[in-house]
């Protein structure tokens, strides 16, 4: 069985894509980050039999069940750096012999990418990783459980040699990786500019990076 596992923030205003609020405003990207949660968990539930939405902070369950697709397991992420959270969040969701994990920052991120992830793990690779524009990574799919590649250095998350840390772990695991064509996240009032023009972006996503706090 396959499953995939989506790491949400919860669209709380202040919390959520605090990078854009120069552009957005606060109450602009708590709307955007809900765009992007729906939108991902809800093409997710497409492609996979079953999706986990691992969220964050802990008591926002019933915020992000509003987004969620029907049937969709919802995972508090707890405490810590986001690989200890990657890890947990892999370990709760299930022993399945095929996980793709997905974050919400990447909105051309899609179930195309997701059935040449498990394609790779078919051909027997050990990981399958999308990586993403700024030197991290959009999607990982693991063949099993490897609980070390997300053992990072703390400081290291968000920053440019996430990709280039997590192929040195999986080499150390002596996991094989295939690596797929790169994506643009969603992270900075520049990225925004260019995904609120390019027509491949989603009708919703490009909406709310259209009105910001202008919106009621």
């Amino acid at each position: 069985m396959s499953a995939i596992l989506v790491m949400a923030r919860a669209p709380r205003r202040g919390q959520a894509k605090t990078r854009l609020e120069p552009l957005l405003g606060p109450a602009g990207c708590a709307r955007l980050q809900a765009a992007l949660l729906c939108h991902t968990a809800h093409w997710a539930a497409t492609v996979a039999p079953r999706v986990r939405i691992a969220f964050t902070p802990d008591d926002a369950r019933a915020e992000v069940a509003e987004l969620a697709p029907h049937g969709a397991l919802l995972l508090a992420q707890g405490e810590g750096d986001l690989g200890v959270r990657l890890a947990r969040a892999v370990e709760r969701a299930d022993k399945h012999d095929r996980l793709v994990i997905v974050g919400t920052d990447a909105p051309l991120l899609g179930p195309e990418h997701v059935r040449a992830a498990w394609r790779a793990l078919r051909d027997g690779w050990d990981a399958c990783i999308v990586p993403a524009l700024d030197g991290g990574y959009a999607l990982i799919a693991l063949a099993r459980p490897a609980p070390t590649v997300f053992d990072l250095p703390s400081a290291a998350w968000g920053g440019p040699q996430v990709l280039e840390l997590t192929m040195a772990a999986l080499h150390r695991a002596r996991l094989s990786c295939r690596l797929l064509d790169p994506v643009a996240d969603l992270d900075t009032p520049e990225d925004a500019l260019a995904f609120r023009d390019d027509p491949r972006c989603p009708p919703a996503i490009r909406t709310r990076l259209r009105q910001g706090d202008v919106a009621a």
